[in-house]
């Protein structure tokens, strides 16, 4: 019998229920009253993080079909592609970001823990892991304070684990200040037959939690990420779990070790809202229900009640359904690998979750009432356009003066100083790029990362990309550029996009102008994935990314990180670097004058406010179709897109690894400040196999591609219609070092 006590409709308030939400879980108990330990259930099973209730509707809309699909989008703990060669590959985003605005290094050490987790209990091995960071001005010692610990956790545990890091983002703005957006992803690999379902079925089948023990940390973290960033959120350091990523190595080798032993139904990472998470969602799939003791799960404080053990986000645990008469198997396996395995429950034929502390039944609730797609709640909710985005096109590039080439090489030498362009090789060398010996572009820089498939003819190429200030201009289109610039920098690399997972952050649901942002930004998102034939396998959603500072909100700018992989033929692996003096450089892509959200508009003419930057999304596509047969051809030596900082930029980053130059001349149809620094979108730069230069004009004839030959590479000097910009050193080691010396001040 279930012990009653004084719950109310305001304790349902402080655990961020709403009115009608206590409502709905009374009538799921059949009309009585939850105790403490359901409702806290409730509460983080229903809260934004772990249910998508404010998004869900929405998600569902995104493109999930095509023949490279191996499980569908929710199924299971990541998506799941086919590669070739009989291989899958196993990958998934998500973020930490309220946990790194009050504890940094915890906040994204166990970021990083988590991700890879929900990797290898599919029955993948983890290979790469990207990042895609945003934080508040430098100028700030407080951002410089989330950005250090941030980048210090990340590596800690991803080098101690042993995954390398191959790509990532990072972008500075003030927006970021208090909410700084911390994004993890992870790319695993596997035999498409070894899939461990996240699945708990078969009357009788034991349950075991194995891992690590169960501490206080975390409690009710999915809750603390469904609420904004105060003054007070320090108060809530309780919620933000503690990593320990030699523990996970043990876990990561002893759940594949389990995987391979057929002794298991099914296995879950504990993430989220921990034991009550995973039981809920596994009986959910497998239409069955558990009894679990929860005195007998493993513990590391003794003063910690049945609710906490429930609610813990105590990290390096997983939840495993074993097959009745394999315990031994299970057991032994743990054993071997030094780690916690204990039995703790039994799978029954019933839609309910009993939960006994000693004997007494402390919870008893339906596992369907709980879980994201079952009985949690599914909002629509309202939206309306942002007054600012009205104000959007009031900017005119007659706004600003065009400035001279004198200036031009002035804004140049500013440019390769901003943070947000410059290399971000103070955090690059902090990660092991060079672990498990998998990295195919240490030593000749690309667009994508790639990691090699031992004893495959396809590498993973993979990337996470989104310039926020584009969604912040133009919701819709900023994502669909998102979308189209991961998949041009696979191209770029040589790869054929595949499939995307996807990392939506944004501010308060509950407003409508932000509400109004995340719909558009969906739309943009199923269009372009459409376009490229990258179906979603699934992500996450972060919502309340906004800082209430002295009563004072302020939202992120919206920021739907799209992280894409792709297949790479081994031989048709292609860098951005220019390869020898005298190559021609050609720039694939329409010329605009457009300097509209560019770093350049942005952050050196003070113009905050302006339209997106020009984007087609058909030209887009027919230059990426372009460059794949050119790269397939032959013909080219490198290839790098034309993104953030502008033409220039590009340049630079593409002549410095070989200390080579350029001599380019400018377009005189549009102004010299649009040619150098402007974002207009589906540029790429190339240079080319001089032998086959007639056929590689004779193709972009063919193809109607725009492609102008803007002049050659240099033995080191940079010089722009005749005139002297200085030398490729003088950039380079400006652009290596100005993050190092802000960092180090």
């Amino acid at each position: 019998m279930i012990q009653s006590e004084n719950v109310t409709i305001e304790t349902a308030h402080k655990l961020g229920l709403l009115d009608e939400e206590f409502e709905k879980i009374k009538e799921y108990l059949g009309g009585r009253t939850p105790n403490f330990t359901e409702l806290s259930i409730y509460s983080v099973m229903w809260s934004e993080h772990a249910s998508y209730k404010n998004s869900i509707k929405w998600i569902k809309k995104l493109p999930k079909e095509g023949k490279q699909m191996l499980v569908a989008p929710g199924e299971e703990n990541a998506g799941m592609v086919d590669v070739g060669d009989g291989r899958a590959c196993v990958f998934k985003i998500e973020s930490h970001n309220h946990p790194c605005a009050v504890e940094p290094f915890q906040g994204a050490a166990t970021g990083v823990g988590g991700i890879n987790r929900d990797i290898f209990t599919m029955g993948a091995r983890p290979i790469a892991q990207l990042n895609s960071l945003r934080f508040g001005s430098l100028k700030s010692n407080h951002s410089k304070r989330l950005f250090k610990g941030t980048v210090e956790g990340i590596s800690h545990y991803g080098n101690s684990f042993g995954v390398p890091v191959l790509g990532g983002e990072v972008f500075f703005d003030e927006c970021f200040e208090n909410n700084p957006l911390v994004n993890a992803m992870s790319v695993g690999i596997m035999k498409k037959e070894d899939l461990i379902s996240a699945v708990a079925k078969g009357k009788g089948n034991p349950v075991y939690i194995v891992g690590s023990s169960t501490g206080k940390d975390g409690i009710h973290g999915a809750t603390f990420a469904s609420a904004d960033v105060t003054e007070n959120s320090a108060d809530d350091i309780p919620s933000i779990q503690v990593g320990d990523p030699f523990q996970e190595k043990l876990l990561l080798e002893a759940s594949l070790e389990l995987g391979r032993s057929g002794a298991i139904v099914g296995m879950q990472d504990m993430g989220a809202a921990g034991i009550i998470c995973s039981t809920s969602e596994m009986s959910e799939k497998g239409g069955s229900g558990m009894k679990i003791n929860l005195d007998k799960v493993p513990l590391r404080q003794q003063n910690i009640e049945a609710w906490e053990i429930l609610l813990s986000e105590s990290q390096e645990r997983m939840l495993v359904v074993a097959k009745q008469g394999k315990e031994d198997v299970v057991e032994k396996i743990f054993e071997k690998w030094d780690l916690n395995c204990a039995k703790i429950g039994e799978v029954i034929d019933e839609d309910m979750l009993y939960f006994y502390w000693k004997g007494e039944l402390v919870a008893k609730v339906p596992a369907s009432t709980l879980v994201l797609g079952g009985g949690a709640p599914q909002y629509d909710r309202e939206y309306t356009e942002p007054e600012y985005y009205k104000h959007t096109h009031d900017f005119k590039i007659s706004d600003v003066k065009e400035p001279s080439l004198q200036e031009c090489k002035k804004i140049a030498q500013e440019m390769t100083k901003n943070p947000n362009l410059a290399s971000k090789r103070w955090v690059i060398e902090q990660y092991d790029s060079m672990v498990g010996t998998r990295n195919m572009t240490t030593n000749a820089p690309a667009d994508a990362g790639i990691a090699n498939i031992k004893g495959c003819s396809n590498g993973i190429a993979m990337t996470c990309d989104c310039n926020s200030r584009y969604v912040y201009s133009d919701p819709f289109i900023g994502t669909e550029i998102a979308v189209a610039e991961a998949a041009r920098n696979i191209v770029c690399a040589g790869g054929e996009p595949l499939a995307v997972t996807n990392c939506c952050n944004f501010g308060n649901p509950y407003k409508p102008e932000t509400y109004w942002q995340f719909v558009n930004a969906v739309k943009g998102m199923g269009e372009a994935c459409k376009k490229f034939a990258t179906p979603v396998t699934g992500g996450n959603v972060s919502f309340y990314n906004q800082a209430s500072i002295n009563g004072v909100v302020e939202a992120v700018m919206p920021s739907p990180v799209i992280g894409m992989i792709g297949t790479v033929d081994k031989k048709y692996q292609t860098s951005l670097d220019f390869k020898r003096k005298g190559a021609t450089i050609f720039l694939l892509g329409e010329i605009k004058d457009d300097i509209n959200s560019s770093e350049y508009l942005y952050n050196y003419c003070g113009v905050k406010l302006s339209p997106v930057p020009y984007f087609d999304m058909d030209k887009e596509y027919a230059l990426q179709q372009v460059v794949k047969e050119l790269i397939r051809k032959g013909f080219i030596e490198s290839a790098h897109d034309v993104s953030d900082g502008g033409l220039f930029m590009n340049l630079v980053e593409s002549a410095m690894h070989r200390d080579f130059g350029f001599n380019i001349i400018s377009d005189s149809e549009v102004r010299l400040d649009s040619f150098l620094f402007g974002e207009s979108q589906s540029r790429i730069v190339v240079t080319i196999d001089e032998d086959k230069y007639n056929d590689f004009v004779a193709l972009m004839k063919k193809e109607n591609v725009s492609c102008l030959a803007i002049g050659k590479v240099t033995d080191g000097d940079i010089i722009v219609d005749d005139e002297d910009f200085g030398s490729i050193k003088q950039y380079k080691h400006v652009y290596n070092n100005v993050l190092n010396e802000i960092m180090d001040k």
